[in-house]
């Protein structure tokens, strides 16, 4: 599929243009567009509210998107590389007219492909840095970090709360907290706690609400 890209900021624009150029693009190098997509709509609005969006959803291997430039995907440069990463993921060629680019198997895609990941590592070597950072920080206030020593969940941040009765049910039977995790369907360790924060293999019949 070969889809043709076309976005102005308003609705005072036309997309004749831009629609022109990409139609005399098309017949120098003897393609034709299978679908238009057009949209008046801020470069500045994430992809994902865009009828752009929608396209980078269903594009496949081997389509081919064309627009005037590479502006029209967005207008921030972050914005612009998440756009031609997933494309490049998904094995679909980016070609824009006014500037030249052509996302595609050979050597600039694969530079590219280089630049994303050393771009998403250095992202994720700064929220490091920043969390760090951010702790630190209260630390040296004199700030509490995590859970207070000793602390202990309320019965009502318990996960198993509301299978209370049902705990005790399975605890008076003799049901072992293995037989008990896979009945509730939690983990061994989170029957095991909740059994013994409450006693429960201790309760009485009595307790016993059905």
């Amino acid at each position: 599929m070969v889809y043709g890209y076309i976005r102005v900021s308003s609705d005072k624009q036309t997309v004749e243009n831009q629609r022109f150029e990409i139609k005399v693009f098309c017949q120098q190098n003897g393609l034709s567009i299978d679908r238009w997509i057009e949209e008046s709509i801020s470069g500045t609005k994430s992809y994902k509210q865009r009828r752009l969006g929608g396209l980078l959803r269903v594009i496949k291997r081997n389509d081919l998107i064309i627009c005037a430039e590479l502006s029209r995907l967005g207008r921030s440069f972050y914005m612009i590389m998440e756009i031609l990463s997933i494309c490049m993921n998904k094995g679909c060629k980016v070609w824009t007219i006014k500037d030249g680019y052509r996302l595609g198997d050979d050597i600039q895609s694969k530079v590219l492909a280089f630049a994303f990941s050393i771009s998403a590592e250095i992202e994720r070597t700064l929220i490091s840095q920043r969390t760090k950072e951010a702790l630190a920080r209260k630390k040296a206030e004199g700030k509490q970090l995590g859970r207070k020593k000793g602390s202990v969940a309320t019965c009502e941040q318990l996960k198993l709360h509301r299978y209370h009765n049902q705990v005790v049910k399975y605890v008076q039977r003799g049901y072992s907290i293995y037989d008990i995790s896979k009945r509730l369907h939690c983990s061994y360790s989170q029957a095991k706690r909740y059994i013994e924060r409450y006693h429960l293999s201790q309760t009485s019949k009595s307790n016993y609400i059905e």
